[in-house]
């Protein structure tokens, strides 16, 4: 089994509607420790990335091509950190899968270079209650379902599974970067937006691929 297109398409449509059906909850997250507007941003990023899709002439030759297409419209139009972080890690993607179809080592590939991607930008490691901490484990978790033969969506499962638990871990951290940090202890005990819009975002990849 491996991963097309037409999956890149419809991760990216079932990203958008998560985002959107979660602005409400993203905003008050990002309330309790930073600027409110990370629901907001993303939901109109992800309506952007929808609109470019849906004026297309003709279908995307790539992955890649997708992904970068998601890339450069977040970048443009999502204020706030989440713009830069998530434009750069579908940037990196972009650029490890330009290839029509991915198998269980492509998709390690992808997550790989999108957290790559979001580290080299925000320069945030795991434990400072951030993305990052949903992101590192759910890489880990893909690298290990893929070396043990899982497919592709299990795969992505796998990654969406680490992701949650990583986001949830983010409750009783002090954030010591970005916005958050202003807040020094009292940033304990929130769930960091950016870590919950990762998990939504790799939930969206793994119910593409089933």
């Amino acid at each position: 089994m491996t991963l097309d297109v037409a999956w890149a398409v419809d991760w990216v449509r079932r990203s958008a509607q998560t985002v959107i059906e979660h602005r409400d909850e993203l905003i008050e997250l990002d309330r309790q420790i930073g600027d409110g507007d990370h629901g907001e941003n993303m939901t109109r990023g992800f309506t952007a990335v929808v609109a470019k899709l849906d004026a297309l002439e003709a279908p995307l030759a790539d992955i890649g091509e997708v992904l970068k297409l998601v890339a450069t419209t977040l970048m443009s139009t999502v204020g706030g950190a989440a713009g830069p972080l998530y434009g750069t890690a579908y940037l990196r993607a972009a650029k490890a899968t330009g290839v029509p179809e991915l198998d269980s080592q492509g998709v390690v590939a992808l997550l790989e270079a999108a957290l790559e991607g979001i580290v080299a930008r925000g320069k945030a490691t795991t434990g400072e209650k951030t993305m990052v901490d949903a992101w590192t484990p759910a890489t880990e978790a893909a690298v290990a379902a893929a070396d043990s033969g899982a497919s592709p969506a299990d795969v992505l499962s796998a990654a969406a599974d680490a992701a949650h638990e990583g986001a949830e871990a983010t409750i009783p951290l002090v954030a010591t970067k970005g916005r958050a940090s202003y807040l020094g202890e009292r940033s304990a005990g929130h769930l960091d937006p950016g870590a919950r819009s990762t998990e939504l975002i790799l939930r969206a990849a793994a119910q593409a691929a089933q």
